[in-house]
């Protein structure tokens, strides 16, 4: 019988305040001179009070709402005693008892709690010795946690991918992992029983690609460890990014070793006294979620999830594409053809330093995909086209502007008949070729026929006339 993996995710973001925690002293992620947000309180002098962020409370509620968690109508502020470094004062305010919220679901995943505490300052080991940046101390920071539910590392990795994405449609927190705003850690046991074998922590995951390697290495390390007769150790471990692999830190501490006990610098809350903190409110502050947009972009436009998740992804992108769908008028062919041009190739140009959504009308781009959807561009012109409509200067007409570039497709039938008989006087062995059956010849002829028409030849009126030509020749041969 194999080894059954659970795993359970104890997920960090900082919040987005103007202010710490539990002080004044600014709140960014962004600053380089170390040690200069910081203040008496959050570097913990004696004889400081701690003042509660508001704003960092409410942040917490309303994705306690976006999960269908249960706020707390009590709730109170704890000290986690531990002694380290980067905790200035001996202990950090967190939450223990009564958290802002419990219980909740998210992608089939249950929560256990959302609660809110400080974060600590940032160590630098540098050769023998250590530096500690303070300006991190005090940020106001949300802790979820997640029942031992989760059976594989692709769930932890999609369930930590929505929660982020949540977090910035609510603009409560950036939640980029490259700059530890956000930090994943995982709890992992494996057993052969549907009793919880001992569980292991990795801490500081802080890239999605590294939360799914370091859950599939540790079941892999932990079954090698019980198959080979030894015992899983409970304790916290790191990630080796080098050696792609964890290692230990030291021993799992129990809720008992951090000594918790309310705040006693700290008031109370009754949230159901606070107005501002009622339900009815919170609700009208909370915009339209991941879930929810992607369930309205398949009902109203009914584009292939694989772009709704671009779209989930960039609400810039997503506030051009839905302007650009419903000046389409739900003609569904042009619909999917403007999402394959934004997906494809304006993300490109994104790519390249173009601001596209800042520069090109959402009815220029419609203009592009109908001429485009009827034939009269091709479909490299069209790109091109978006490349000239994504730069600075203002163009007022598009389809003067695809004429005068000489974007648009030609189509006069005598025209490019004139072309067709020449590109078949110039390739004598490929037309053989074609006639002996060699289907592939055909398409080189229509390269041929579109290089001379200098890519304007509409590509569908040339490949009939090349047939029509070849036909009436072959005929006129065998007479």
């Amino acid at each position: 019988m194999t080894y059954k993996p659970t795993i359970g995710l104890e997920i960090h973001a900082e919040l987005k305040t103007k202010t710490k925690m539990f002080c004044n002293s600014k709140n960014d992620p962004d600053e380089k001179e170390p040690n200069v947000n910081i203040c008496p309180i959050c570097m913990a002098h004696p004889g400081t009070l701690p003042v509660i962020n508001k704003q960092a409370v409410k942040h917490v509620l309303k994705m306690g709402l976006a999960v269908g968690g249960t706020l707390a109508d009590f709730t109170e502020f704890d000290r986690k005693n531990y002694f380290y470094p980067d905790i200035p004062k001996g202990y950090q305010i967190s939450q223990y008892k009564y958290p802002l919220v419990s219980r909740g679901n998210l992608r089939g995943v249950d929560i256990t709690r959302i609660h809110l505490e400080e974060d600590t300052a940032r160590s630098q080991h540098e050769g023998d010795h250590s530096l500690i940046d303070f300006n991190r101390a005090g940020v106001p920071l949300m802790e979820l946690v997640t029942e031992p539910v989760i059976k594989d590392a692709i769930t932890a990795v999609e369930f930590a991918r929505e929660l982020q994405l949540i977090l910035r449609y609510l603009g409560a927190s950036d939640a980029n992992m490259e700059k530890g705003e956000m930090r994943v850690e995982a709890n992992i046991s494996i057993s052969k029983t549907d009793t919880f074998g001992t569980k292991v922590e990795i801490k500081n995951l802080n890239s999605f690609r590294v939360v799914e390697r370091a859950i599939l290495y540790e079941i892999k390390r932990q079954e090698e460890v019980l198959t080979s007769g030894g015992e899983v150790v409970q304790e916290t471990r790191g990630w080796n990014d080098k050696k792609q692999e964890t290692f230990s830190q030291r021993a799992k501490e129990d809720s008992h070793d951090y000594r918790y006990f309310p705040d006693p610098d700290l008031p109370k809350l009754k949230i159901s006294e606070i107005p501002e903190f009622s339900e009815a409110e919170l609700k009208k502050e909370i915009p339209e979620l991941p879930e929810e947009l992607r369930e309205r972009f398949k009902k109203e436009f009914g584009i292939k999830d694989e772009d709704i998740e671009v779209y989930v992804n960039d609400k810039k992108l997503a506030v051009f594409f839905m302007s650009v769908g419903n000046k389409l008028k739900r003609d569904a062919k042009l619909i999917q053809l403007a999402s394959n041009y934004i997906t494809n190739n304006l993300i490109g140009l994104f790519e390249l330093g173009h601001h596209v959504v800042e520069h090109m009308k959402p009815s220029q781009f419609v203009e592009v995909v109908k001429m485009a959807g009827a034939g009269e561009i091709s479909s490299n012109n069209a790109v091109a086209l978006m490349v000239d409509l994504a730069s600075p200067y203002e163009i007022q007409d598009v389809h003067k502007h695809a004429k005068s570039e000489g974007y648009l497709q030609q189509s006069d039938e005598s025209e490019l008949m004139e072309i067709v008989k020449h590109v078949i006087s110039e390739n004598a062995g490929v037309v053989e070729e074609y006639r002996g059956g060699k289907e592939v010849s055909l398409k080189y002829l229509l390269g041929q026929a579109m290089k001379e028409s200098k890519g304007a030849g509409n590509p569908k009126i040339l490949e009939s006339l090349l047939k029509k030509e070849l036909s009436t020749k072959q005929q006129q041969s065998r007479l």
